[in-house]
């Protein structure tokens, strides 16, 4: 099967002019799932699952060991024998030994054995198709999407109060939240593609590479807004068959078909197969980011578009195409015109040739104005959605936006503002249950690193940092606790660092960004001072390979993917694994001195006054 390659890309115009062409007829009203959408939550909902729940290869490519590709160049590339293939939704078969890659497709399991994947442009097939010639170094963790990533198992994901739209309806959807109806009118079908999805509800299997339905429910909520009726029909997978049969039902029951998935150029997709050989294919490619894999035409009568796969591509395809033409078809005036105007935050380079609609979040600055920076962690990471207030619009051939430079924001609806308190830094089990007694907070979970940088760019209300600091913090302490951290382990795991360091075993990291890997790394100093050498950390099996949330390493121990990993007593005790002590670091709540008086950080501070009850029951915290 040969790959579909994009080659004559349709500017913005164009592919509105193609989709405004199309004939969407009006059609009746059906209650679906999407009820949710304008609700009210009244508890706050904590991810009980790693989103993705394994790592996955983000490009298609060849899965290998990092360090096999160290020093490869296209003059000089480095050649690597093919050990197998894995697609998306296939449980790996085959591992990746020293001098081995293993074929993966964009969205499937990084087989055991691989930290990285090379993608395909920057790699050659010999004649033979079993040694495969790589013309590039890559990183550890480069082009991987490591288990956790988008949304980790233990984090906070949604607080009370928080009024549902389709961005948390997307975000609900990834945990597995299965009630969420929906009401509009023209006939809207959705058809949702690809063998590595499972429906909300459903169980989870992500061994096998496994992910919820994101954009199903998504884009049935855009729908809804927009002012039609959608039709959700039966999961499709990636057979030519059942896909055709699903798109022509579709097609002969609504006046809009909607795919999600299999638009883009791997060679498992098919929809435009099926596209071409039963109705008319009329745009396959559009210059735009997210969402250059964007199909249009004619299905059996009726309109069709196929979105992208990823949650945030699909999602901002529809609101920039679509939500414009069902609007048209079902009578309903154009929302009013929701627009703001802001200050970039910091410096933000493009520059590659596409429209950018890059999604933004807002705070208000101590003078009141508004500032405004990029919420962007990849199409795939559904988190984008809820974390933003709306989209700038970045030109083609703009290769960078400046540090106070005014720009224009495309609110997601007229009633977006600004959060009340906007925290970055440190990822916190006791801080998840503070800011239960802040309303409206939005807090960006980057590390002690990331929240300390943005603090003294003047970027957040406060910042949250752990663990030893190297440099003054321009911010005011609002307050502090401790928390014990170490090595959460198996049963058959290391007993000490040092055993961790001289033992055959497999360790999960944290991110040079969090302050638990500061700590560690001042504690590995030490062990190194002890014994008269430089450095221990090569001698750590995954020391280099980490990932994003405190209790991201304790899962891959839970789950039998590692033997040790960095982290929490009080996770340690909640997951019901041994816990190796190796110190007390501190917790520091900052505040940025031009916004004490905000409204927001006045509740924050209200919230911290009552933290002996907040750490009360939480292992390993004290004052």
């Amino acid at each position: 099967m040969t790959r579909k390659e994009f080659r004559d890309l349709s500017s913005l115009a164009e592919a509105q002019e193609v989709v405004s062409g199309l004939d969407v007829s009006p059609g009746t009203e059906l209650v679906a799932l999407e009820d949710a959408r304008g609700r009210v939550l009244t508890e706050r909902v904590d991810a009980d699952l790693d989103v993705p729940g394994f790592d996955r290869a983000s490009m298609d490519g060849y899965a290998v060991r990092a360090r096999d590709t160290f020093g490869a160049t296209e003059a000089d590339p480095v050649v690597l024998d093919r050990a197998g293939t894995v697609h998306a939704g296939e449980t790996p078969d085959v591992s990746v030994s020293p001098g081995e890659c293993v074929e993966v497709s964009t969205g499937a399991v990084v087989p055991d054995g691989a930290d990285a994947v090379v993608m395909v442009e920057r790699t050659v097939e010999r004649e033979s198709g079993d040694r495969i010639e790589v013309r590039t170094a890559v990183a550890p963790g480069e082009d991987v999407m490591v288990a956790g990533a988008d949304v980790a198992a233990g984090e906070r994901a949604l607080g009370p109060g928080t009024r549902l739209t389709s961005r948390e309806i997307g975000l609900l959807s990834a945990l597995g939240v299965a009630d969420v109806p929906v009401r509009a009118k023209p006939r809207v079908g959705i058809v949702s593609t690809g063998d590595e999805l499972v429906r909300p509800g459903e169980p989870l299997d992500s061994s096998r590479g496994e992910i919820h339905d994101v954009n199903t429910y998504t884009i049935a909520a855009g729908v809804e807004e927009a002012g039609g009726d959608p039709v959700l029909y039966p999961h499709a997978g990636d057979s030519e068959a059942e896909m055709e049969r699903q798109l022509r039902t579709a097609a002969d029951e609504c006046d809009l078909v909607l795919s999600s998935g299999s638009t883009s150029a791997s060679a498992v997709d098919v929809v435009y197969r099926v596209v071409e050989d039963r109705g008319e294919l009329l745009l396959h490619g559009v210059a735009v980011k997210p969402g250059k894999p964007m199909l249009v035409g004619e299905l059996g009568g009726s309109a069709y578009v196929g979105l992208p796969g990823y949650p945030v591509s699909a999602l901002t395809i529809f609101r920039t195409f679509v939500a414009p033409k069902i609007r048209d078809a079902a009578g309903q005036p154009t929302p009013p015109s929701a627009t703001v105007t802001g200050r970039m935050s910091a410096r933000e380079r493009y520059g590659e040739g596409r429209t950018r609609l890059m999604p933004v979040g807002l705070v208000a600055d101590g003078d009141g104005d508004t500032l405004v920076y990029p919420v962007d962690k990849g199409s795939g990471a559904t988190t984008s959605l809820v974390e933003a207030d709306g989209v700038v619009t970045v030109d083609a051939d703009t290769d960078y936006l400046d540090a106070g430079e005014r720009v224009e924001v495309q609110l997601f609806s007229p009633d977006v503002r600004p959060p009340a308190l906007l925290g970055v830094g440190e990822d916190d089990p006791a801080l998840s249950r503070v800011l239960d007694g802040v309303r409206g907070p939005r807090y960006l979970s980057f590390g002690t690193r990331e929240g300390l940088r943005r603090l003294r760019d003047g970027l957040p209300d406060v910042a949250v940092a752990s663990g030893p600091l190297d440099r003054d913090v321009p911010g005011d302490e609002l307050a502090s606790w401790t928390r014990e951290w170490g090595l959460v382990t198996a049963p058959d795991g290391p007993d000490s660092l040092a055993a961790l360091v001289d033992g055959d075993y497999r360790f999960v990291n944290r991110t040079t960004a969090s302050g638990l890997r500061t700590s560690l790394d001042a504690a590995l100093s030490d062990l190194a001072a002890d014994r008269d050498t430089d450095s221990l950390t090569e001698r750590i099996d995954g020391y280099d390979f980490t990932v994003k949330a405190h209790a991201s390493p304790p899962r891959k121990v839970l789950a039998g993917r590692a033997d040790a990993g960095l982290g929490l007593r009080a996770t340690a005790d909640d997951l019901g694994l041994d816990f190796v002590p190796l110190g007390h670091e501190p917790v520091r709540v900052f505040v940025n001195p031009e916004r004490r008086e905000k409204p927001g950080v006045a509740a924050l501070t209200s919230a911290l006054a009552d933290l002996d009850a907040v750490l009360a029951d939480l292992p390993g915290y004290d004052r």
